[in-house]
């Protein structure tokens, strides 16, 4: 049986590329509610970005700047979604 690799899907900036490979490193996801990023928290996860960003740059970009971009999302996003509710324990 003939194997192929999957290829991304094209990215058109440095911060959807980035999102895009925390996504795949399973260091981010989404509200399944709402649809806002989530950081994990994932040390494990963040560190296979790192590695990710840094196997796979995009063209024209240096290992510096692509690593920054995948820095810049994480330092962007909270670990919970600012629509949910908090539960009725946290309100107390």
């Amino acid at each position: 049986m003939l194997m192929t690799k999957q290829r991304r899907p094209a990215i058109r900036t440095l911060r959807g590329w980035a999102i895009n490979v925390l996504n795949e490193a399973g260091a981010i996801r989404e509200c399944e509610e709402h649809g806002w990023m989530q950081d994990r928290a994932d040390p494990h996860a963040r560190e296979r970005a790192f590695d990710i960003a840094r196997r796979d740059l995009p063209e024209d970009v240096s290992r510096q700047a692509a690593e920054a971009a995948v820095r810049d999302v994480l330092d962007s996003i909270g670990d919970t979604c600012p629509e949910c509710l908090p539960d009725e324990e946290d309100r107390r």
